[in-house]
């Protein structure tokens, strides 16, 4: 035991402490100061420099303390190695580039792995233009699907994990524009230069006698054009060009491209790999056999990168060879895999505020901190050490989920915080099933030793079937998904495998240690459920037909009302550019638009980058920009609010994102339905999946007709609702699992009892658990609806609908559905199993 206890522990620090390593630095640091306090070598020399690139912003020479060491560096060949002697990088022979990859590693290390969100922090936001000389040829409907193209292949390459949450949508009939949270010109200053990169990969003929340096102007090659190659001396660094005829019309292009991926040399540097589509294996393939010998001119984006000699025929395999850092190498590979058909050019640069007011941002994170303590207040309360326990478990799952979400570069928004508080409250959810478990074990009279280890091994099995279910539906939502819908797949399943590893590694090593070590005699605290024997079948009929008449009213006003519950996120609409002279807080603004009725209004500060003018942005639902105008200007006439410009904005979740959540959340049912028929039988996959689709139109239905009714939420639909949405088909799943394992272990148990008699003993002996679950999870969603404000007080109403029905449903929908599949007879249970059981009695009837 002390053994198991000793790895259990080990393996369970090592995990905090690398997610502790992800998430820290928590906030920001100062540029200045942080590179101030690295430097370890010629401290005064360093600090002259630092000194003199500060003036250097401040006289608006440069634009951030980043660039103004950097150009130093270039202008005086100045070496920063020298300074942080402890980072490596003496193996990059080149100075300036050396400098470059040192002052980025700094810039980095001083900035937060986990970034906030445009609610809670804001970020930098830029508009940019499809070249229009590119598009004169083409009509408007091949324009605008090159628009809707470069805003998918925009999203892939700022967020292809889907966690990173960037606003992308288009603006106007030509531009896109892109808002990326948490980041800023200030903390990368060449993040635009990125992501606007074209990509256009080319596969050229070099021309095999003439160079450039030997040829007279006037008889250069009809059809070829100059490039230059930079090389590298990989002996002193020294980089020079080599400059040779390329063809200007291409053998082939990156569309023969499939894969493009960053790896490193024999010799430490770095190459992006290509791997062809089968089509582009057979062109390559030509296309060496017809050059084999002669060079080959790899140019991107009209930039000779390299220039290799073809030494044999080459089909499938290529690489792009030069002297790359691991982050260039990467960035190439990123935007290969990504290319744009078209140039996009920047048209308006700035920066973006928190969208979220003030007030409603303390408010909400104030409601946050109180949901924390309800939730952690009533476990210890409750369950005494064994409180302490389950708490300190659910910590460290956050802790794990924090610092996953850290490493894959993710944002935290408002919304995502509120999640976790939900993943607080649903992550005692094992520690309770294990509880209560443990509580029956006692009261058969076993010793808390053996109850202990009776418990962990009984429910174990309820556990995994509980989040294997709900992790089919995330490992869908990444293969199927895109955008945000991908995005909280990952977060699902990272949060899924940790409620697994804490229940069953965390819980099981603390409560061994308590009980075997420790000699603890009691775990558990209050009992306030006795043994019950509540007959819930009987209410099946009037509850299963309450129930559905409640969709249906949902349904029905979601049909009626379907032009007014969707919100700008989805729609998209207007955006209203104003100048004001007084400014005034985005809450007071939102605030009056609602009191007078202008429906949604989203109004946001920007800073036009290099103007230092800060500019009022007012999104209202299309053709509403000016009756909002006017009526805020009623409001405020001291403010001097003035129309500079109005222009129409895309949806940032585009109908694409919403067809796709809902082609992945039907072929997640699929998949449940077909697990949970291997894993235990079909009627209880055909009940799981009634279920949830129950809860979801449940759900939604009950937020429709709230907000038709004007009580309790807006009914208005925004992008976190897509994700609270995703969350109820996980909490329903997971809800109903845990009341099907306990059925069929009561199947087993009791082999000469009626189908009727079983479900009713299993509901009866899991409803403390449903009913604690429900509690925990319910004190987290009620204080961020009481205490929260916008966009958290939806979310968490839609959140408490779907605890309610999902506790519901498991009892009233799943179990008579499965009930009624096998017409009410155990024996047509055991006949549909995969491995039916034997037993002596030959049939039971049914006992509807």
């Amino acid at each position: 035991m002390s053994g198991n206890i000793l790895w259990k522990f080990v393996l369970t620090a090592l995990i905090i402490w690398w997610c502790i390593i992800s998430i820290t630095p928590i906030k920001d640091r100062p540029f200045e100061q942080y590179i101030s306090e690295q430097a370890t070598a010629q401290l005064d020399i360093f600090e002259d420099l630092l000194a003199r690139a500060q003036e250097l912003v401040a006289r608006k020479e440069s634009k951030t303390l980043f660039t103004a060491l950097r150009d130093l560096g270039v202008e005086e060949s100045i070496d920063y190695a020298l300074f942080f002697p402890q980072i490596q990088v003496k193996d990059i022979a080149n100075r300036n580039k050396r400098n470059n990859i040192l002052l980025k590693y700094l810039l980095s290390q001083a900035q937060s792995q986990l970034r906030l969100g445009l609610d809670l922090k804001g970020g930098v936001g830029v508009t940019m233009k499809m070249d229009i000389s590119e598009l004169a040829e083409l009509s408007s409907f091949e324009q605008a699907e090159q628009l809707e193209d470069a805003i998918s292949i925009m999203a892939e390459r700022l967020d292809g994990s889907g966690v990173a949450e960037p606003i992308i949508r288009p603006r106007g009939e030509n531009a896109i524009e892109i808002q990326m949270p948490g980041a800023s010109t200030k903390e990368n200053p060449e993040i635009i230069d990125i992501i606007k990169k074209p990509a256009r990969l080319e596969f050229r003929t070099v021309h095999a006698s003439l160079e450039p340096d030997t040829t007279p102007t006037n008889q250069y090659p009809v059809g070829y054009e100059v490039l230059a190659e930079e090389i590298e001396d990989r002996k002193n660094g020294e980089v020079y060009e080599r400059r040779i005829f390329v063809k200007r019309i291409p053998e082939a292009t990156g569309e023969i491209v499939e894969d493009a991926f960053a790896s490193q040399t024999p010799t430490g540097g770095f190459q992006v790999n290509l791997v062809m589509t089968s089509d582009g294996a057979n062109i390559f393939r030509a296309v060496t056999e017809k050059l084999l010998g002669q060079p080959l001119a790899i140019v991107l984006d009209g930039k000779l990168y390299s220039a290799p000699t073809v030494q044999g025929v080459l089909s499938k395999n290529a690489q792009i060879t030069g002297s790359y850092s691991q982050r260039e190498a990467f960035d190439l590979a990123n935007v290969l895999n990504n290319p744009l058909a078209v140039e996009l050019i920047v048209d308006e640069m700035y920066e973006v505020g928190p969208s979220m007011a003030a007030g409603a941002r303390d408010s909400s994170l104030n409601a946050v901190k109180w949901g924390a303590i309800f939730v952690v207040s009533f476990m210890i309360l409750y369950y005494f050490i064994g409180g302490v326990v389950a708490v300190t478990s659910a910590i460290v799952n956050i802790i794990i989920v924090l610092g996953v979400l850290a490493s894959l570069g993710a944002t935290l928004t408002l919304p995502g915080v509120a999640a976790l508080v939900l993943t607080l409250g649903m992550g005692v959810d094992a520690n309770i099933l294990i509880f209560e478990r443990l509580r029956e074990e006692l009261k058969l009279g076993k010793s808390l030793q053996t109850a202990t280890a009776n418990a962990f091994q009984k429910v174990t099995s309820t556990i995994v079937d509980a989040n294997v279910t709900t992790l089919i539906t995330a490992c869908i939502l990444i293969w199927l998904g895109t955008g945000p819908v991908k995005g909280f797949g990952y977060t699902l399943a990272i949060g899924i495998c940790a409620s697994i590893f804490c229940a069953l590694v965390v819980t099981r090593f603390m409560v061994d240690f308590i009980v075997h070590r420790a000699g603890f005699k009691q775990v558990l605290g209050m009992s306030l459920l006795g043994k019950m024997k509540i007959d819930f079948f009987k209410h099946r009929k009037p509850a299963f037909l309450a129930s559905w008449s409640l969709v249906a009213a949902g349904v029905v006003s979601i049909v009626m009302h379907h032009d007014n519950i969707m919100g700008i996120d989805f729609t998209g609409g207007d955006e209203m550019t104003v100048a004001f002279e007084q400014k005034l807080d985005a809450g007071e603004l939102g605030t009056a638009a609602a009191v007078l009725g202008l429906g949604e209004v989203n109004p946001v500060y920007q800073t036009l980058i290099g103007e230092n003018r800060e500019v009022l942005k007012l999104q209202t639902r299309f053709d509403q920009s000016r009756e909002v105008l006017a009526g805020l200007q009623q409001v405020f006439p001291d403010a001097g609010l003035d129309e500079i410009a109005v222009t129409q904005i895309g949806a940032s979740v585009s109908s694409n994102i919403q067809w796709n959540a809902l082609w992945s959340v039907l072929v997640a049912l699929c998949g449940i339905l077909l697990y949970v028929a291997l894993r235990f039988e079909v009627g209880y996959g055909v009940g799981a999946v009634v279920a949830t689709i129950h809860d979801v139109f449940m759900t939604v239905g009950v937020f429709v007709i709230c907000g038709a009714l004007d009580i309790f939420v807006s009914g208005q639909f925004t992008a976190p609702m897509l994700a609270a949405i995703l969350m109820i088909v996980g909490y329903s799943i997971n809800d109903t699992i845990v009341v099907f394992d306990r059925i069929r272990e009561e199947l087993e148990l009791n082999p000469g009892a009626g189908l009727r008699s079983i479900i009713n003993l299993a509901i009866n002996r899991v409803f403390s658990r449903s009913l604690l679950t429900s509690i925990t999870t319910l004190l987290a969603a009620c204080s961020l609806y009481i205490f929260g404000s916008g966009v958290i007080t939806d979310f968490s109403f839609v959140f408490i609908i779907g605890i309610l029905t999902g506790t519901f449903s498991s009892i009233f929908i799943a179990s008579p559905v499965f009930y009624w599949w096998h017409k009410g007879n155990r024996k047509h249970v055991d006949e549909g199993e995969f491995t039916p059981k034997k037993y002596e009695w030959e049939g039971v009837k049914s006992d509807a």
